[in-house]
């Protein structure tokens, strides 16, 4: 399966805004995934985010255990290799430990003391620039997603702005991933899923891992373009456009080498109602809210910690 290259700057420019669109509706509709160049998030700043998260993962495992994600109920904070296992049927629990961010909210935000679904505080390790690094990614992250789905709106037959309401305060998980070396080849680095949300924002270090496998296809690697995000469809924007779009399943091989990633996956707001869009025939799903389905698959997920 070719996973197609689309430069960003042909929409952005107005130079190609048509032709970017169309090539963008056939990725979406096709393969699920494509890459993007152009992006215009800034070299120096992915790499302070991978600086710091190397940082982190270093600290002793008291330290992260400080901030970790099963001691918060809004999916943000430390989750420690084993704790996850994505492909629910292998049995396999996946090698690797991640850091979330969330959207930002302060403490007296009054979602955050209502205590509803995923309106947290974020956590934060003893780490000097490691927050200021972070959110100055997430809302460069933040920023191409939603332009992004200027170009799905459109693609859609939907006015460009459709999509706009549906990400002022995203549910968008920034996560850095870090995966053990594993010479032997034994394990899963994550395994086979699906992403929950709309779009997934994918930087990698260039270590070999990632596999996409399309539908009725075989297990094909996805190569490396330095400075380039892999971009792939999440459940729900497949879901949104009744199955128009198609959210390809992936997997991470163990690496022969230590492989670090940065992902952004942009989940609508908690109250968004994933429904078919219009004009996309009888609709496939019922309706939800983005919140509801996503606390249904991280609950599939994670294995809870023992009571005792």
């Amino acid at each position: 399966m070719d996973i197609p290259v689309l430069d960003w700057s042909r929409f952005t420019s107005g130079n190609d805004p048509k032709g970017f669109v169309a090539d963008l509706g056939k990725a979406c509709r096709e393969t699920g995934f494509f890459v993007i160049t152009g992006h215009g998030i800034p070299k120096a700043l992915i790499e302070d985010v991978y600086k710091r998260a190397d940082q982190f993962f270093a600290l002793p495992t008291s330290k992260k255990a400080e901030v970790a994600i099963s001691k918060n109920p809004h999916n943000r904070g430390w989750a420690q290799q084993g704790s996850e296992a994505l492909d629910e049927t292998s049995g396999l629990k996946d090698r690797k430990e991640a850091f979330n961010v969330g959207f930002d909210l302060p403490a007296d935000d009054p979602t955050v003391i209502a205590g509803a679904p995923f309106r947290g505080v974020n956590v934060w390790p003893d780490l000097e620039g490691f927050k200021d690094v972070m959110l100055d990614y997430y809302r460069h992250a933040l920023d191409l997603g939603r332009a992004l789905h200027s170009a799905i709106a459109l693609d859609l037959g939907l006015p460009e702005r459709y999509f706009d309401s549906h990400f002022t305060e995203p549910m968008a998980t920034l996560r850095v991933l870090s995966y053990p070396a594993a010479p032997d080849g034994e394990g899963i680095g994550a395994g086979a899923h699906t992403d929950y949300g709309s779009i997934t924002l994918l930087m990698t270090d260039g270590v070999a891992g990632l596999q996409v496998k399309p539908r009725g296809g075989n297990w094909t690697d996805v190569p490396h373009i330095e400075d380039a995000y892999i971009v792939n469809i999440g459940d729900s924007l497949m879901r949104w456009s009744n199955d128009l779009y198609v959210s390809t399943p992936h997997r991470v091989l163990p690496p022969k080498m230590a492989r670090r990633s940065i992902a952004f996956f942009l989940d609508p707001n908690p109250n968004s109602v994933i429904a078919a869009l219009p004009d996309t025939g009888v609709a496939k799903y019922a309706p939800v809210t983005a919140a509801e389905y996503l606390r249904s698959r991280l609950d599939a997920t994670y294995t809870p910690e023992p009571t005792s």
